[in-house]
């Protein structure tokens, strides 16, 4: 039995006990992760085609370690003009080995929820003021002036760029 199955973005023909290299994942080493993106499956005669994915399909699988791939050399150059660029890159991998596929009944793996805290008011408003001073330190006079004839502020055009921060943060 094998299956094709997208994971990290990459389609993958898999079967049983099989070790794979994919792109990291955000598992720890020893976690198992599930993969419901199951293209098609292969059972003996039976083939199974998903259309685009197969329901209740699912390959099941366990990681084993985090690794950086082989070193690949991208070297650019135009000739008689001086110009030559070497750069390198090593793709970081995740091992796993496929543990299960399942062909249906699978139920699909729920993403996990962050809770989410939200802050007093109070706070908000001074993180606010901070952000809006820090802000209008980086701005331009054009974009304080402009923001000066937002607000309905009179005699902005004569001001300079700390005489308008100072008047935009009252």
């Amino acid at each position: 039995m094998y299956a094709i199955v997208e994971m990290a973005g990459q389609q993958f023909k898999v079967a049983k006990d099989q070790k794979v290299y994919v792109h990291r994942l955000a598992s720890e080493i020893g976690d198992s992760v599930s993969f419901d993106n199951v293209m098609l499956l292969m059972d003996g005669d039976t083939t199974t085609v998903g259309a685009p994915a197969i329901e209740g399909a699912q390959v099941k699988a366990k990681v084993l370690g985090h690794l950086k791939g082989d070193k690949v050399i991208v070297f650019k150059k135009k000739r008689r003009k001086g110009y030559r660029k070497k750069n390198g890159h090593r793709q970081y991998l995740t091992q796993v080995v496929i543990e299960e596929i399942i062909a249906s009944g699978a139920k699909k793996a729920e993403p996990k929820k962050e809770e989410k805290v939200a802050p007093k008011a109070e706070a908000k408003k001074a993180d606010a003021i901070k952000e809006e001073s820090t802000d209008l330190e980086s701005m331009t006079v054009a974009e304080l002036k402009k923001l000066a004839k937002e607000r309905g502020l009179e005699g902005y055009s004569t001001l300079k760029k700390a005489e308008l921060i100072e008047v935009l943060s009252k």
